[in-house]
């Protein structure tokens, strides 16, 4: 016995055109490179601004995609934290 609002339901599923798939795809791979570029930032840096990094990589990897990663550089970054550059 079918449920009586499923055909409601599959008939609401809808097929995306392939342009946007192809469109997407960029996007969503360069959102990943900023998530793994910040997590890279986070580990290297000698210090971070106001919360742990643990807190800082889980903000990275679990809000929203761009959205942590952007939050991260823009306010957990410690920007004035300058390495010494050997022979200088």
């Amino acid at each position: 016995m079918t449920h009586p609002l499923l055909p409601a339901v599959a008939s609401q599923v809808t097929r995306h055109p392939p342009q946007l798939l192809a469109a997407l795809v960029p996007l969503l791979l360069l959102a990943l490179v900023l998530d793994v570029y910040c997590l890279i930032d986070l580990f290297r840096s000698g210090s971070v601004r106001y919360l742990p990094k643990a807190v800082w990589a889980i903000i990275i990897v679990f809000v929203s995609a761009p959205i942590g990663a952007l939050v991260y550089l823009f306010v957990g970054r410690d920007r004035y934290n300058r390495r010494r550059v050997p022979g200088r």
